[in-house]
């Protein structure tokens, strides 16, 4: 379990020594500017998420993905119905490394966007130590597809915050390929840019049509029966939704003290609200299953708003230490209730590293 808590307590340390925020972190972050220590991070990230050894609840499911790659052509993993990750899968069957290239590929993208969009944020490492409880342990090393989706997802978020909505759709796209679910995020696109809506709902709205057909025409049977109609019920999934709702109104409630750019105060808006119809929806939908792995592209909500909520509820500018000794208590509670109370925490624990384990087999 230790791991774990290193991972967490790192960024938690330098959340409360560096206490001051940094306003203006946006433009750096998408330039990769990272500091030395963010660098270390980085690498950390990616050895822990890629090198894991049995970890995760479908751990078993991920080798028999590189396993029927074995024999295939190159055309056969990009048929699969998420691409990237099938050519993932060809080029560790091929190579002969197994889950462990594919996890580490995947780390990459994952933490490489989950870094910039925490360095987007006035206060950074707040923002990451609200990422390790659920985004980087419960996500990315459980749901490699998704969790790589969600991390480049979160470079698309920290871009149409600037306005840059084409820039958004890209970076969407890209997700979809690891996981065509990112494709709820576009239409949120058009709520963002508040000078030429109109305009970017016809262009939105076309390149939806255009990657709906190409990517998720197929697909939606299969998850109708496979979520919908055979009712598959999440265990948790009312409190993994809740920890979205509860931000989500934070910022609704104290949304005038937020310095936000009018594309970026439209654009969480409607991230809130959003967050909160998912409670209703699961009430009414049949499969609590569909509704809580849609809300995952949600958890950035979660980094966004606490991270700010010092300097929102605090003085502006200032330390607001209090403010953030909470937020980092709450990540902490968190953190230890799901790693000794989760139904299935057990498929993370202990935690193992490969390469050690290699060495001692």
């Amino acid at each position: 379990m230790w791991p774990y808590w290193v991972l967490f307590l790192l960024p938690a340390y330098w959340a409360v020594t560096r206490l001051k925020p940094t306003p203006n972190m946006a433009q750096p972050a998408l330039r990769n500017h990272f500091p030395p220590v963010w660098r270390g991070i980085f690498i950390l990230l990616v050895l822990m998420i890629g090198f894991r050894h049995e970890v995760g609840g479908d751990w078993t499911s991920y080798i028999e993905h590189v396993h029927r790659m074995a024999d295939a052509s190159i055309a056969t993993a990009l048929a699969e119905k998420d691409p990237a990750y099938g050519f993932f899968n060809w080029l560790a069957a091929m190579s002969g490394t197994g889950v462990y290239l594919v996890n580490l590929l995947c780390a990459v993208f994952a933490s490489w966007g989950i870094l910039v969009f925490c360095r987007a944020q006035p206060r950074p490492w707040l923002a990451l130590v609200v990422a390790v409880p659920y985004l980087i342990t419960v996500v990315v090393m459980g749901y490699s597809r998704q969790g790589v989706s969600i991390g480049v997802s979160m470079l698309g978020m920290v871009a149409l915050g600037q306005g840059r909505v084409l820039r958004f759709v890209l970076w969407i796209v890209l997700a979809a390929v690891f996981h065509k679910s990112a494709l709820i995020l576009i239409p949120l696109a058009v709520l963002a840019d508040s000078r030429r809506r109109l305009f970017t709902l016809l262009w939105v709205a076309v390149t939806g049509i255009v990657l709906f057909v190409l990517l998720l025409q197929e697909s939606i049977d299969s998850l109708v029966s496979g979520y919908i109609e055979s009712e598959y019920q999440s265990s948790g999934a009312a409190i993994r939704v809740a920890m979205n709702a509860v931000p989500a109104a934070l910022f609704l409630i104290f949304r005038k003290r937020f310095q936000l750019s009018p594309n970026e105060r439209a654009f969480w808006t409607s991230m809130a609200w959003t967050a909160l119809l998912f409670l209703v929806l699961l009430k009414v939908s049949p499969s609590s299953t569909a509704v809580d792995r849609v809300a995952l592209y949600w958890i950035p909500l979660q980094l966004f708003v606490l991270s700010r909520l010092p300097n929102a509820l605090g003085q502006r500018d200032d330390k607001n230490a209090v403010w953030v000794y909470t937020v980092v208590a709450y990540c902490a509670a968190i953190h230890f209730i799901w790693l000794l109370y989760a139904e299935s925490a057990a498929a993370w624990l202990p935690y193992q590293f490969y390469p050690w384990v290699w060495l001692w087999q």
